[in-house]
């Protein structure tokens, strides 16, 4: 079955013009300008009222939650968010229970996407100091890279031994994805604000326990390791205008260090943990202070961040509550991600919405060698999304299932019921998603009945 979008916005490899996708089952058939000479009588046409077409987004940093922590969500309920918002692919981190720190752990979860997935899938493999032998065995046509936590983390997976980071900078080949914050400094900082304001500190300190101070230094530890032995290093959630002195500006292919930052740094101020339901803000790394929300701002458009990703994070809305030591940290964002970062091109001297399409769908996809997927071009999987700039509308808590509403799709609905983007306004809506070429998300609801999810192949470097 052929579909015909025309009449559409494509933006695409830096390039945006008014033109044409034909879909010819789960591959994009053709691109082009203005109306193509001739179109199937069979074709179903979509008629995109001059709305942007992009790529779908591809999510490199996500917390599903399975196995084992399905109170809090579920591949099934997040990956419909996901697909609500425009984003067709994702990458899961392996601090599940039991952790991903096993092919046998990774091979579970992609059993359970194959399922229940309403996006395309892949998921790390977590490092240990003791399981770098397993690391290095592992087939990375199927695993996107190794995720590395140089600082505290949920399980066995807070690598600290020197002789276990310069084996696997060493021996490892792939990307290692790393979370960097140092673990002796979070202590120290941990002891002052005990002596301090004792065991129930106010939530809004939490920029001063996970401070800037902890991720230099995790970060300049790592890039040195990698500088070393010349390793693909790509580091996770860049929160501080500090950590940009060492990353190079300029495009992602040929760089061997690379970074990300999240929405959530580029919109909130430490001042907004001070806020109502400041405490559904407090994530690691802790969100700074707002001239640290401009340097990343500022990164982004000179290329010396290469990717926007959400971290999506979801707790029960009960578990965020409580004291700095107490409130869980992480947030939900897939749903809201790529609405956000476009209405962030409707500021004066702010990112294009080409340069969105390349933090969120080429580099991904070129980051992690995925294969056909990332770009609207002939022969590839027709992961597509349309979005139109609408009248602004607040996010609401009830915006987070709205995408569930009809009888089949119920089971999807997040027991995350929150979002910290409450309150905020947003003029961008997602019209349509396509994964692999049938409608993930009308618009409205989602459609279990249209799922069509693929694990992610990667090229292996």
């Amino acid at each position: 079955m052929k579909t015909l979008i025309f009449n559409a916005c494509i933006v695409n490899e830096g390039r945006k013009f008014n033109g044409y996708v034909v879909i010819d089952d789960e591959f994009i058939h053709e691109v082009g300008e203005g109306m193509p000479s001739v179109v199937a009588e069979d074709t179903t046409k979509i008629d995109a009222e001059g709305a942007l077409l992009l790529p779908g987004v591809i999510d490199t940093h996500v917390h599903f939650r399975e196995p084992g922590l399905t109170h809090k969500a579920s591949i099934a309920t997040e990956s419909a968010a996901a697909v609500a918002g425009g984003v067709t692919s994702f990458l899961d981190m392996p601090n599940t229970a039991p952790a991903a720190t096993t092919v046998e752990v990774v091979d579970l979860k992609k059993s359970i996407a194959a399922e229940t997935s309403l996006a395309n899938y892949g998921f790390f493999i977590g490092a240990t100091n003791s399981n770098i032998d397993q690391l290095l065995a592992a087939d990375y046509t199927s695993i996107p890279g190794v995720k590395l936590f140089m600082g505290s983390s949920t399980g066995n997976m807070l690598v600290d031994r020197r002789e276990a980071l310069d084996r696997l900078f060493s021996e490892f080949k792939g990307v290692i994805a790393v979370h960097a914050e140092d673990e002796a400094t979070i202590a120290e900082n941990r002891e002052k604000i005990i002596n301090q304001y004792g065991e129930d500190a106010p939530v809004a300190m939490h920029s001063q326990f996970r401070s800037r101070e902890a991720c230099m230094r995790s970060s300049q530890l790592a890039v040195e390791i990698a500088r070393k032995y010349d390793s693909r290093l790509h580091i996770l959630h860049i929160s501080t205008a500090d950590e940009l002195s060492m990353l190079a500006s300029g495009p992602l292919e040929g760089k061997r260090i690379t970074a990300e930052t999240c929405p959530h740094y580029l919109i909130f101020t430490a001042e907004d943990l001070n806020a109502e339901r400041g405490y559904l803000r407090k994530c690691n790394p802790a969100i700074k202070e707002a001239s640290d929300r401009k340097a990343l701002a500022e990164a982004l458009a000179s290329d010396l961040i290469d990717v926007v990703a959400t971290d999506h994070a979801p707790h029960l809305f009960a578990d965020k509550q409580g004291s700095l030591f107490k409130a869980a940290s992480g947030m939900p964002g897939v749903k809201f991600s790529l609405p956000l970062m476009l209405d962030m091109t409707l500021q004066s001297g702010a990112l294009t919405v080409e340069q969105v399409v390349e933090k969120m769908a080429h580099n991904p996809a070129q980051l992690y060698g995925i294969d056909h997927r990332g770009f609207i071009r002939s022969g590839y999987y027709a992961d597509l999304v349309l979005v139109a700039q609408t009248e602004s509308k607040k996010i609401t808590d009830a915006d987070v299932n709205s995408h569930v509403g009809s009888a089949d799709a119920q089971q999807l609905a997040s027991p995350c019921d929150w979002t910290p983007y409450s309150g905020l306004h947003l003029s961008h809506r997602v019209l349509t998603t396509f994964v692999n070429g049938r409608v993930a998300f009308d618009g409205q609801y989602v459609i279990p009945a249209n799922r069509n999810a693929r694990a992610l192949q990667f090229n292996a470097k």
